[in-house]
């Protein structure tokens, strides 16, 4: 069985007691102030956490509406490089055009004065042949004096009457 001493009792009840106000001097102050300094950071960490959170939730949404920018500005300029590549592309078909016109202009005048070229040159030479041909007609048929004589004149009144 268990005895009790009161004087045992009184003795411990007063350390206790002591042990309980010098715990309170001395280390329940510390012990609060260290317990209150980390809720206060730990309050300030999850400010910060929010804070954080709100600025990227803030930087998100630049970034999409840059992007968004981004891919206008994108669409933009292509729209600008096929349209400048369409000028270019008609530009060099008009001139393409032009150069072909005036090549097939030229030709044409090459061709024209190649024919009347063509047909000078084949009507000297038809003349030159008939002049041969009327020569040596004329020296074959007008080989007797007589024969000349009447030619001569026989062209002579045809020439007086015209």
């Amino acid at each position: 069985m268990i005895s009790f001493d009161p004087g045992l009792i009184i003795w411990t009840t007063i350390i206790f007691t002591l042990l309980l106000v010098v715990l309170k001097k001395f280390a329940w102050k510390p012990i609060l102030n260290a317990v209150d300094e980390r809720n206060k950071s730990i309050e300030e960490a999850l400010k910060s956490a929010d804070k954080a959170k709100e600025e990227m939730a803030l930087l998100n949404a630049d970034n999409e509406r840059i992007l968004a920018e981004a891919k206008t500005e994108r669409d933009k300029l292509l729209k600008e490089a096929r349209e400048i590549k369409e000028g270019i592309i008609g530009e060099a078909r008009n001139k393409a055009d032009k150069e072909a016109e005036q090549i097939i202009n030229s030709a044409k005048k090459q061709i024209a004065n190649e024919k009347m070229k063509a047909i000078t040159e084949l009507k000297n030479t038809v003349a030159a042949l008939s002049i041969d041909i009327a020569e040596k007609v004329l020296k074959r048929e007008l080989t007797e004096k007589v024969s000349q004589e009447k030619f001569i004149a026989e062209e002579l009144k045809k020439t007086e009457l015209n």
